[in-house]
């Protein structure tokens, strides 16, 4: 049987309506009681699916048939050397690594950077997070997380010695070091060595965003450090970096919805900030500099930005000049810029565009002179590591739902495309098996919902297959279209998996996002349910037997569709899951909370209440059947708290009037993005695959063998 937990009524009264809530006592970390509830509703997990061990351990035996366990990624240059990632087989985390020379095939002796299974010794969690290296190369600052909280602690290392200095900083989120020094009021200038200045943010204890900047001198306790800023506005979380060409450190605060640029010469670490342009309500813009002009992305003239250019020292936005215009069906997402030409990084019908530009001379004129190209209906395709501004290459990451991920090099001289690594899939994968289509659902107000499919092709049968759909629809994020080898045991067994790319993402565009934002949040849902339906009518699965997947988010579209039409799908996996809506947002207290009025509303106006209260799905749950479903979340996840999913499985186990299967599954040591170690999230998915096969009806234990797999649903 089930776990059950106890309920202790909570009260909460608001523009005339009062929220019940039994299960607030959940939010209790540090109770032992919860604790306990917790551990009982693991061992109820593995008690149901303890028939499934041979399916998990096959599945995870062939999702690691895929990967190449030793492997090493495209060395990229910085400076004089050469850095890249490996991997061996049998260990959890990779290697950074870096050697000297004038090409990656003339180098000299490998170095260590940082290896992660040193670091990840004696922690269940391991993850690292910011890095920055000195212009000179030698001393590297870096952060890392050991308990998922996405809480980061600040070393610095001397890759000269292999040293790590003593004294290290809590909280820390980016980190910057500042050029070869040239202010006389520095030490570093007097002694010549340079590289000595490093800067970093840290997160406030309460609201866990990053507000304050801070400097430090090399060879300093930190008890000295300086703050250099401070950003008060809870909306608001500020990052540093370095722009491309290395001339400038650039201090950004962001809000969801709005940016504000600082900029110090690199070299005079000292000096003071510079404001490219004051924060105004709803203006977002970002900055890179060349040769004396700032070239600002900016949507001041509309929702899907513009790129205009201004000199340096006078950046005033009465100083912009438009370099490319604002356009309705284009999303300018963001530029590479680079010496003699610059990449602008655009989406289009969906789908990511590269363009390259390039320039007349030492000022700001350019003209559009290529486009590079992609041959599949669905894929995803970005920037790889450009880290030379003077340069006649751009390198450049490209997959699709059934080609592996790939590195190209883009000569500017040739405007051809050279492939210097596709990522090898073991196994005997062969692509050719595997077709990938992009259709479009209409919903209910005659909007054209884009769904991004792949499918085997000598497994599908009209009407008759399994269907998996992933949804996300949030924040503007595009669903990457990118390929994942673990998905192979899903379509070796007939799966049809399906991509929808509902309003809430960005997927075509800022007009995209905000259709499915704030009070027009339900739009997400209905375009989600008419993807599914279209996908059924059309014969791309089995109505009986649709699986849907999301997390986060994500896990928010989960619950409000499983809520409003659960007679859709035979199953659902919903990982970290936003499900606990009012709560979460009535409660400033939280991190996260108040700059996610941005996104959802806040609550304590009526208007945003209502539409809140209308889909938030520990709110909306009632006495029905519902899925199956398998719901996942961590103990320290710092985005999603793990009581809102634990809270939505307690008070569903109380109505639910069906016998399907109700898990509740959380990591005791992990974050939001689930284990660290790339064995033990294998062994994750493997979980989730073998709950949705079983309750799909997929049996077939060989995914390759001839002949159809469509089996019935078993009661």
């Amino acid at each position: 049987m089930p776990p059950v937990a106890r309920r202790e009524h909570k009260e909460t009264t608001l523009h005339g309506v009062t929220l019940s809530d039994d299960y607030a006592w959940l939010r209790d970390r540090e109770n032992p009681d919860v604790t306990a509830w917790l551990e009982a509703e693991n061992a109820y997990a593995d008690a149901v699916t303890a028939p499934l061990a041979g399916l998990r351990e096959q599945l995870y035996n062939e999702m690691l048939s895929h990967i190449k366990q030793t492997d090493v990624t495209v060395p990229f240059r910085d400076g004089d050397w050469w850095y890249y990632t490996r991997t061996e087989e049998g260990r959890q985390y990779a290697i950074h690594c870096r050697a000297r020379g004038p090409q990656p095939t003339e180098t000299g002796p490998e170095q260590i950077v940082l290896d992660g299974n040193q670091l990840a010794e004696g922690h269940a969690f391991f993850a690292i997070g910011a890095t920055d290296i000195t212009d000179d190369g030698r001393w590297l600052a870096y952060t890392t997380d050991t308990r998922g909280f996405r809480q980061y602690t600040l070393r610095i290392k001397d890759l000269e010695t292999g040293e790590t200095l003593p004294g290290e900083v809590e909280r820390v989120g980016s980190v910057a070091w500042a050029a070869h020094n040239r202010d006389p009021r520095q030490e570093a200038f007097a002694t010549g060595e340079g590289n000595r200045t490093l800067f970093y943010t840290i997160e406030d204890e309460e609201q866990k965003r990053q507000y304050q900047l801070w400097r430090h001198a090399l060879g300093t306790p930190h008890a000295q450090d300086t703050l250099v800023y401070q950003d008060d506005d809870e909306r608001f979380n500020i990052g540093i970096g370095r722009t491309r060409d290395g001339m400038y450190l650039v201090l950004e605060s962001a809000s969801h919805i709005t940016t504000e640029s600082w900029v110090l010469p690199a070299d005079t670490p000292l000096g003071e900030f510079a404001l490219i342009a004051a924060r105004e309500n709803e203006h977002e813009y970002s900055i890179d500099h060349r040769n004396g002009f700032w070239f600002i992305r900016t949507n001041d003239r509309g929702r899907n930005f513009r790129l205009a250019v201004a000199p340096a020292a006078t950046p005033g936005r009465e100083h912009w000049t438009e370099l490319i215009p604002h356009r309705e069906s284009v999303m300018l997402e963001d530029i590479d810029l680079f010496a003699g030409f610059f990449v602008a990084c655009e989406r289009e019908d969906g789908l990511p565009r590269l363009r390259v530009w390039r320039f007349a001379g030492d000022g700001p004129e350019a003209a559009q002179t290529a486009g590079i190209g992609f041959p599949e209906p669905a894929y995803d395709a970005h920037p790889h590591v450009n880290r030379i501004f003077d340069t006649r290459t751009f390198r450049y990451s490209y997959q699709s739902l059934v080609t592996p991920g790939s590195v190209f090099e883009y000569d500017m001289a040739t405007a051809e495309s050279a492939l210097l690594k596709q990522l090898e899939i073991p196994g005997g994968f062969d692509r050719t098996q595997y077709a990938s289509e992009r259709i479009h659902a209409t919903a209910p107000d005659g909007a054209q919902i884009p769904v991004s499919l792949v499918y085997r092709k000598d497994k599908r049968e009209t009407g008759r297959n399994p269907l998996y759909v992933y949804g996300y629809g949030s924040y503007g994020y595009s669903l990457p279209l990118g390929f994942g080898s673990s998905r192979l045991s899903l379509l070796d067994r007939g799966v049809v998996m399906a991509y929808a790319h509902i309003r809430g993402g960005g997927d075509l565009g800022k007009p995209w996002h905000d259709a499915g934002k704030m009070l027009l949040k339900p739009t997400s849902f209905t375009d989600f349910i008419a993807a599914v339906g279209h996908l059924t009518a059309s014969g791309y699965g089995d109505p009986r037997r649709v699986a849907i997947e999301g997390g986060s988010a994500g896990g928010l579209l989960m619950g409000a569709v499983a809520n409003m039409r659960p007679d859709l799908f035979r199953a659902v996996v919903s990982h970290v899951p936003f499900v606990d809506v009012m709560n979460t947002m009535l409660d400033s207290s939280l991190p996260l909370t108040v700059p996610e009025y941005e996104e959802w509303g806040d609550p304590n106006q009526e208007s945003y209440f209502k539409v809140m209260l209308s889909y938030s799905p520990y709110d909306n749950l009632k006495a029905r059947s519902y899925p199956a479903m398998l719901v996942k979340t961590s103990l320290y996840d710092s985005q999603v708290m793990y009581w809102e999913p634990a809270k939505y499985v307690a008070k569903l186990r109380t109505l639910k009037t069906d016998n399907h299967p109700l898990l509740l599954v959380t990591n005791m040591k992990a974050g939001h993005g689930g284990a660290s170690g790339r064995y033990d999230y294998l062994k994750e998915i493997a979980l989730d695959y073998a709950f949705l096969l079983r309750e799909l009806g997929v049996t077939d234990p060989c995914p390759g063998s001839e002949g159809s797999n469509m089996n019935t649903l078993s009661s």
